[in-house]
């Protein structure tokens, strides 16, 4: 054998490549089940966002929450919670024209898509129009929303 690392790595990379051909759950679509379950989550999340309660929330959230903001701002569980009980941050309303749910994971599941965002920060006004990814992590059979990550894009002209 002329070289033991190469053939270390090559058998290395065939292991890995094996495993996440059989392991690998990205791009796969949830079964029917699993997607109304999803979507029940997000609905409620969104309503919950708009018209929050203490409950409401901490049944939403998982307790690992983050959420990245358009504008660069994080906020963990307890800090986006008590924006949206104190209005600091308010939904007026969230509206998707594009919202797709994969698995990474059996129990992992991203959100992506395009939303048309009216909301008021410290009083004031703003219309946003995003592109997002969410991670939902199904937390003792409940899809709880881990993760938000957003950029602003421009809005589609009207028709």
């Amino acid at each position: 054998m002329k070289n033991p690392i190469r053939l270390i790595l090559t058998i290395a990379l065939l292991i890995s490549a094996r495993f996440f051909e059989t392991h690998s759950y990205a791009q796969t679509k949830p079964d029917a089940q699993t997607l109304a379950a999803l979507i029940a989550a997000d609905d409620e999340r969104v309503s919950a966002t708009i018209n929050p309660t203490p409950t409401r929330l901490d049944a939403i959230f998982s307790d690992d929450f983050r959420y990245a903001h358009s504008s660069g701002k994080v906020d963990s569980k307890a800090s986006y919670s008590l924006a949206l009980m104190k209005k600091t941050l308010k939904y007026l309303s969230i509206k998707y024209d594009e919202r797709s749910f994969s698995l990474a994971d059996a129990n992992i599941a991203l959100m992506t898509g395009k939303a048309a965002y009216v909301s008021e920060t410290d009083g004031k006004p703003t219309n946003l129009y995003l592109g997002f990814l969410a991670v939902y992590r199904n937390e003792n059979g409940h899809w709880r929303f881990l993760a938000w990550q957003s950029c602003r894009l421009t809005a589609p002209q009207a028709k």
